[in-house]
């Protein structure tokens, strides 16, 4: 079973992989202040995710207010961003 779970992710890595290679060809035409929102956009995602990593397992009711609050926040750059 754990073979079946390794070999789906290493799937899904070589897809993201390919994936990332074909955006690539597009990304060489994107101007620097699109790299850098793509950049910004990313980075937001990925603090994004981890708050709710965090969220899932806070228990406090005061620690999981900052961490909505946090949640919150980076989800209105993203839709600054994203507009």
């Amino acid at each position: 079973m754990a073979r079946g779970w390794e070999s789906k992710a290493v799937a899904d890595q070589i897809e993201e992989g390919e994936s990332a290679r074909a955006n690539q060809g597009s990304r060489a035409a994107a101007t620097p202040e699109e790299l850098a929102k793509h950049e910004k956009l990313s980075s937001l995602m990925m603090s994004r995710s981890r708050l709710l990593e965090q969220l899932e397992r806070a228990r406090h009711p005061a620690h999981r207010n900052v961490l909505q609050n946090g949640l919150k926040a980076i989800e209105n750059e993203i839709e600054d961003l994203s507009e």
